[in-house]
């Protein structure tokens, strides 16, 4: 894919990437969520991108004390978590990411859903969620994604028609301004990849 040369910004962006699996965290075949995360990041981001990975295993309270560390410690504006948010028993991201949030942000679910019922019915038992934390002067969205690399694209990019138009909006155009709003920085994105979405009066002004 051909990219439009743009000015780089040099506002940094500390990401958080959490690859939920009992098999991949033990060893048992090779993680393809975090790669899938990073490569979708590199792709999309304008912005530097300083990237904190955690491979852990489907435990409710090992995902809770990941994500508290990653936003309480490592700082990070934004978490992205694969995995582990279907209806088997083991699957337990949704409950451990709401165990530490202050506050919940159901629209990005919503959307996810309505990604991938474009393409499966069982998208209905998908239960990913995105939340806030809030931890004093920081701040950090987290958000539940899919555990197939295509899927992560489709969810985070959206799914376009063959003329390149939108066809169903991914969930990420949303991310930059949300995090903006929560204090983090200003996020630019490869318009090609994922056309991220501000108010006029929250858009600044191209650099020459």
């Amino acid at each position: 894919m051909s990219l439009t040369p743009v000015k780089i910004s040099q506002e940094v962006l500390r990401v958080g990437l959490v690859s939920v699996s009992d098999r991949a965290s033990a060893g048992v075949y090779a993680d393809q969520g975090i790669p899938a995360l990073q490569d979708w990041l590199t792709k999309a981001l304008l912005n530097p991108v300083v990237a904190v990975t955690r491979l852990i295993q489907d435990d409710k309270d090992t995902i809770s004390s990941a994500l508290k560390e990653l936003v309480d410690i490592e700082k990070c504006h934004l978490v992205l978590t694969t995995g582990g948010t279907g209806p088997s028993r083991r699957d337990v991201t949704p409950e451990a990411t709401q165990a530490v949030a202050t506050r919940e942000m159901p629209g990005f679910g919503e959307q996810m859903r309505q990604i991938s019922l474009q393409f499966v019915p069982t998208a209905i038992l998908s239960r990913q969620v995105a939340v806030l934390r809030e931890i004093d002067d920081h701040a950090a969205l987290i958000i539940n994604l899919p555990g197939q690399p295509k899927a992560i694209s489709e969810t985070l990019e959206g799914l376009k028609k063959e003329d390149g138009s939108s066809l169903v909006s991914g969930i990420f155009a949303a991310v930059p301004y949300c995090v903006e709003l929560i204090g983090g920085p200003y996020l630019e994105t490869h318009e090609a990849i994922v056309k991220s979405f501000r108010p006029k009066t929250a858009r600044r002004p191209i650099e020459a």
